[in-house]
């Protein structure tokens, strides 16, 4: 039955939620269709001639009003830009509504960064502009793309991370010492302005571990010595800084000395003064947005026994949001979390809680539905599942220059409850992933979750993994809830380009004891292109990389092609996946790939980039 489009029956109420008026509700028996437009009014009925201005107001009167038990209400969001103030919360009485865009995919759109204008000349080619902010922002997006910090060295292209510094050891008592990195004489010039000893000094960017190049850390500077060649970094890394005679791979940022580069900014937060170097030579028709969120949508039930139920997200662009002060890959050390589990090595392999987050985060939820979305140019995650998510649906949807990683599963810890499972992902194509944080990023990500599904997906260009799969090898299987998971007709491309010991494909610690039978399934995959960087020190790249524990897996045809290292690479445990049909063995048979199944399908509403 089609819905009744903008219903408005009685006398409008005039119910305060949240400082507004809310407008009149729709009779009991209907479902209810409203309708949200930035040129709206909150004050109106939110019918189609009348919409409302904000998603937050047609979530507070439908909170009021109620819902009819069995209905879906429709809030329809039209074409044009949503300016985010402050995160768009929902909770479990949002439960059962729908939120799309309905002038198609991507015309409502969420707008989490400000347009800077007022630019004049500053010097060599450099432009600056007055910026009116209480706190500083940490990414930046200009000429219709993510703009790089100001740095040295300068980066290749858009598309790498590298070139690097590498660190030295500066004394031969100090290689385990995670806060203090060496340098060379003339990697840091004396000259540069790098504001230490401040609120808002120059970071390094560095992929701690000396020769192990699998997490990259993002901190800023404390204090240097040119005498002894060090710099003392304000936190810790997740790595000390030298490994088996090996350095750190490591770039400084954040200071306006560095700024000679099309393409790069560097915010003087003190004077709050933005400045930026156009590839044009010009400002003129130049876009600029800073960020001013982090967060666009939260949807959080209370607790694992009150969830959001049901509610769905269609259609809607989300771009530019923030990156944050600083950097590490989970906590260094095990029971580090100051929390007690029973499993407290596993601190050590998820993120802190400071950076448990997307642009879009779900928590505590059962149903929810993500379709047809575009996230672009984010500063961290796209999309976080946090903790108790289950029967999630993230589909038809095109994630692009992605801060760290496209879809995060995190479940709980291990043997604690299994809280995180049956979700699905299909549908998507994930490019450009890992672009602030290049260590340990992938276009999905499973962490201590099973019986997901991931299909029809396409993950290409990053430093490290295309899909991750992981919990920690010490975890009896009873108490490890990442089986199960199933992977089918997706294409994996130009992943791995920066770092070691990895592949496209990659699991860790998910079944750590025999007897090893297949539950989870990896089949019509095809893995192309992963070769890094040459000043990329670990083991080079392979296709599928089944680490630690990267047992339970039953793989059938699959296709590796143009890899640096094997195409497959089994765990330690020794054989403990099965094989049919797989291009590393003899006998492969091409003819059984379903290329026209393999990637997103026919029907996918986004132009593939």
């Amino acid at each position: 039955m089609k819905l009744l489009v903008g219903v408005v029956i009685g006398t409008a109420l005039a119910v305060a939620v949240g400082g507004s008026a809310v407008g009149t509700a729709p009779p009991a028996q209907d479902c209810g269709a409203y309708w949200v437009s930035p040129s709206g009014s909150d004050s109106g009925p939110g019918s189609e001639r009348k919409p409302w201005r904000s998603v937050e107001h047609a979530r507070d009167a439908l909170r009021v009003h109620g819902r009819t038990a069995g209905c879906t209400p429709v809030v329809n969001l039209k074409a044009g830009t949503y300016q985010v103030g402050k995160t768009i919360t929902f909770d479990d009485r949002d439960s059962n509504v729908t939120y799309r865009s309905v002038d198609g995919p991507g015309k409502a759109v969420f707008e989490a960064g400000r347009e800077v204008t007022g630019w004049t000349p500053y010097k060599d080619g450099i432009f600056k502009a007055p910026v009116d902010i209480s706190q500083p922002f940490y990414s930046l997006y200009a000429e219709g793309k993510r703009a790089t910090t100001a740095r040295y060295p300068n980066r290749e292209s858009d598309d790498k991370w590298a070139p690097y510094l590498k660190s030295i050891l500066f004394d031969p008592t100090k290689e385990a010492v995670h806060d203090q990195l060496g340098f060379n004489t003339g990697d840091i010039d004396p000259s540069w302005d790098l504001r230490l000893g401040t609120d808002w000094p120059a970071q390094v960017t560095v992929w701690s571990g000396g020769s192990w190049s699998w997490f990259t850390d993002t901190i800023p500077m404390l204090d240097i010595n040119f005498t002894k060649k060090r710099t003392t970094l304000v936190y810790p890394a997740r790595y000390g800084f030298i490994n088996s005679g090996g350095g750190s791979r490591y770039y400084v940022q954040n200071s306006l000395s560095l700024l000679d580069q099309a393409g790069e900014y560097y915010l003087d937060y003190p004077a709050k003064t933005l400045y930026y170097k156009p590839s044009g030579g010009t400002m003129d028709g130049v876009k600029v947005f800073r960020p001013t969120q982090t967060e666009v949508f939260s949807i959080a039930g209370a607790s694992a026994n009150r969830r959001v139920e049901n509610l769905t997200l269609d259609g809607l662009t989300i771009q530019h949001t923030d990156f944050m002060e600083w950097y590490r890959y989970g906590w260094n050390g095990t029971g580090d979390s100051g929390v007690k589990h029973k499993y407290p090595k596993y601190d050590t392999q998820i993120e802190m809680p400071r950076n448990q987050w997307g642009a879009i985060t779900l928590t505590n939820t059962r149903g929810v539905t993500l379709t047809r979305l575009h996230l672009q140019q984010t500063g961290f995650t796209g999309i976080e599942l946090l903790f108790a998510n289950e029967k999630a649906t993230v589909s038809d949807s095109l994630l692009e220059h992605i801060g760290n990683d496209g879809i995060k599963v995190e479940g709980g810890y291990p043997g604690e409850g299994d809280l995180a499972h049956d979700n699905t992902f299909t549908d998507n194509y994930i490019h450009h992933i890992g672009e602030l944080v290049p260590g340990d990023s992938a276009g999905v990500e499973i962490m201590d979750s099973g019986r997901n599904l991931i299909s029809h997906t396409v993950v290409e260009h990053g430093a490290r993994y295309g899909i991750s799969i992981e919990s920690r090898p010490e975890i009896p299987n009873a108490d490890n809830y990442t089986g199960g998971n199933t992977v089918k007709y997706v294409r994996l491309s130009h992943l791995a380009q920066d770092s070691g010991d990895t592949g496209p494909f990659y699991a860790y610690g998910v079944r750590n004891q025999p007897p090893y039978t297949p539950e989870a399934s990896v089949s019509q995959l095809i893995i192309d292109d992963a070769n890094a960087d040459p000043s990329m020190p670990d083991a080079k790249p392979y296709g599928v990389h089944m680490d630690f524990g990267g047992c339970g897996f039953a793989f059938s045809d699959i296709k590796v092609t143009n890899t640096e290292s094997d195409p497959y690479h089994g765990p330690s445990a020794g054989p403990c996946d099965t094989f049919s049909n797989v291009s590393w063995e003899s006998g492969f048979d091409d003819s059984k790939l379903q290329y026209d199944q393999i990637g997103v399908l026919p029907s996918f509403p986004y132009e593939k980039p």
